[in-house]
């Protein structure tokens, strides 16, 4: 899957559906994919592929052509990830700057009273679930990289705080937003959350504290409390899993209404975060057993060759999110609503992801 994706688009913001060549998370989520092949593998392509899609944005000074700080963008961290790799391998001083940048934005980004960080800065008082991910691995990599210990405290906070916010006390699923402020149309008046669990936004924060439990040292005082947390929204992901295709529903509770579907890229988060959970010993064989229902149920309803002879992956929601213009409610017709895609990265990236935890579970048996 990977290598098909990798021929078919040699430079990921050049895919047909951007408006633009940019520095963006997408990118981000297929180069961390490809840091991991790599590790694995040993194969040169990966890095190059990861230094080719990096080097078109870095320039010499460390500055990132498209990126505006300013902008206050958690999605625009998401890409900052490969540059640890790349300024380990290298050495070259324009990663390190670039790293440094970024770090800049954390920390002046705004936040909730409480410590949160701003999705966008066009998104006052907001808290995502999308924007643990963007954010919180890469400072967990950032304190590792440079013995600044501090910002574990500061992830930590954050999926603390984005849990305690958005858990549902009866299912145990988390909404997609919280509004601090309780001023946006989409945000409940008394809890300031958004209306729906939506599948993918739940993959963000399950990957988010999957990835950040390696980092996090084991005598971190809030991690046996992180660990909770990703152990009992697995149970509630489990729970709502579609039991004959071993898939889940882009409207994670309402498998049975009109109009929703079994989507591609909540699904792989999922078995990703499951496997690799089972696989580290958070949780435990019926977690890892639903991972592997999970993708079989991706390998029979949404691989599919595609017109060159490759692998693609089909029925992926292309993007969903709160606010802005033309304004997004966040009700159930509007998550059902969005359309889907093929090889939208943030389908294929972690699915890619969710084939090696599982393959990695196999070999650990």
């Amino acid at each position: 899957m990977a290598d098909s994706f990798m021929s078919r688009y040699p430079i990921v913001s050049d895919m047909p559906y951007q408006k633009r060549r940019n520095w963006n998370y997408e990118t981000g989520c297929v180069l961390t994919v490809c840091e991991r092949l790599w590790r694995l593998t040993g194969d040169q392509r990966y890095f190059d592929y990861i230094r080719s899609n990096v080097d078109i944005f870095v320039r010499e000074d460390g500055t990132i052509d498209t990126y505006n700080l300013n902008e206050y963008n958690v999605d625009q961290i998401n890409q900052g990830k490969a540059l640890f790799v790349l300024h380990e391998q290298t050495g070259e001083k324009k990663y390190r700057e670039a790293i440094e940048l970024l770090m800049n934005q954390m920390r002046s980004h705004p936040r909730t009273s409480e410590g949160g960080l701003w999705h966008k800065k066009i998104y006052p008082y907001q808290m995502w679930l999308d924007g643990v991910y963007m954010t919180s691995p890469f400072l967990a990599a950032y304190a590792v990289a440079h013995n600044e210990p501090e910002w574990f405290d500061d992830v930590a906070n954050e999926i603390l705080l984005m849990e305690k916010r958005s858990r549902d006390p009866k299912t145990g699923l988390l909404y997609h937003g919280w509004d601090e402020s309780r001023e946006q149309l989409w945000a409940d008046k008394v809890t300031g959350l958004s209306s729906q669990f939506w599948s993918r936004a739940v993959g963000w924060f399950m990957m988010a504290v999957v990835d950040v439990l390696d980092l996090l040292p084991i005598t971190h005082p809030k991690r046996g409390e992180i660990v909770g947390i990703f152990y009992r929204l697995a149970e509630a992901i489990v729970k709502v899993q579609d039991q004959e295709s071993g898939m889940w529903y882009q409207v994670l509770d309402q498998g049975d209404r009109a109009g929703n579907y079994l989507e591609a890229s909540g699904s792989s988060m999922f078995v990703y975060a499951l496997a690799k959970g089972a696989r580290h010993g958070y949780l435990g064989s019926g977690e890892l057993e639903a991972a592997r229902r999970g993708f079989e149920g991706l390998l029979n309803r949404c691989v599919s060759t595609a017109p060159d002879g490759g692998l693609q992956l089909e029925h992926i929601c292309s993007v969903a999110g709160l606010g802005n213009k033309p304004y997004r409610y966040g009700t159930y017709e509007y998550y059902v609503g969005e359309p889907t895609r093929t090889d939208d990265p943030k389908g294929v990236a972690p699915f890619i992801m969710a084939a090696m935890e599982i393959e990695a579970t196999a070999k650990q048996e």
